[in-house]
């Protein structure tokens, strides 16, 4: 349960309770890893079902953009809006966070159900209007754009809930991690990188996590086609009922 603290004369805000905050870095050990299946299926799925867009490494849009441009090739129109919609989902989101004055694990819940509702978008979309027919369509751009939303929603999740868990998305951050904590641990001289037992781990799992996700959806693509979606939909429905 939450308790409020007094902010001002007119406002109340939320305070983490001990028990909660058990319960938040229960959270932090165990979400992580699931979310990056759930982005590793997402991006591999957006890129090859939605005309190579990537809906979970957004910054990888410009690249490709970028490319074909120089080429002279017909630019995605998604990949373009790719960016400026992950930056109003997120501030959507921020808002979201702000105005159901929740901290901690209600908040982690919550967020968890936007992202979840989101997928859920996505698939039924996917299933109704297959977009993947014309993967340079309006459609296919409308799909990758709600996925694009949902991944903002998991970027904002960690960020604003559980702000002591590394990147589930972009792993160039924790490739490094994993390479340089490998390095220190080798080495027979003094560590170069601060002291964290733990970055070796988590930045492993993660890494595994991402890899499994692409794996089980380039697997899933050929065979379940547009449903290949209810995978992270189902993952990110399990993660809202578990408590």
């Amino acid at each position: 349960m939450l308790v409020f603290a007094r902010k001002s004369a007119a406002d109340l805000v939320p305070v983490v309770t001990p028990d909660e905050e058990a319960t938040l870095l229960r959270m932090q050990e165990r979400l992580p890893p699931v979310l990056s299946v759930i982005a590793g299926m997402v991006d591999l799925t957006g890129f090859f079902m939605l005309g190579n867009i990537f809906t979970a490494h957004i910054t990888g849009n410009l690249v490709v953009g970028s490319a074909v441009v120089v080429r002279g090739g017909p630019v995605n129109p998604a990949q373009l809006l790719a960016i400026p919609v992950f930056m109003v989902a997120m501030a959507l989101v921020w808002l979201i966070a702000e105005y159901s004055n929740r901290k901690g694990p209600p908040l982690v819940r919550l967020l968890l159900g936007v992202q979840f509702l989101l997928l859920a978008a996505v698939l039924a979309f996917s299933v109704v209007a297959k977009p993947s027919s014309q993967p340079h369509g309006v459609l296919a751009a409308t799909a990758a754009l709600i996925a694009v939303s949902a991944m903002a929603c998991q970027y904002a999740l960690l960020r604003l809930a559980l702000p002591r868990a590394i990147s589930t998305a972009v792993m160039t951050g924790n490739l490094a991690n994993t390479v340089l904590s490998i390095m220190d641990a080798v080495s027979r001289g003094h560590p170069l990188m601060s002291a964290d037992d733990g970055r070796l781990k988590r930045s492993i799992y993660l890494l595994f996590g991402f890899l499994l996700g692409c794996a089980i959806a380039a697997a899933a693509i050929s065979v379940m086609g547009e449903w290949t979606w209810s995978l992270p939909t189902a993952l990110a429905a399990l993660l809202v009922a578990l408590r």
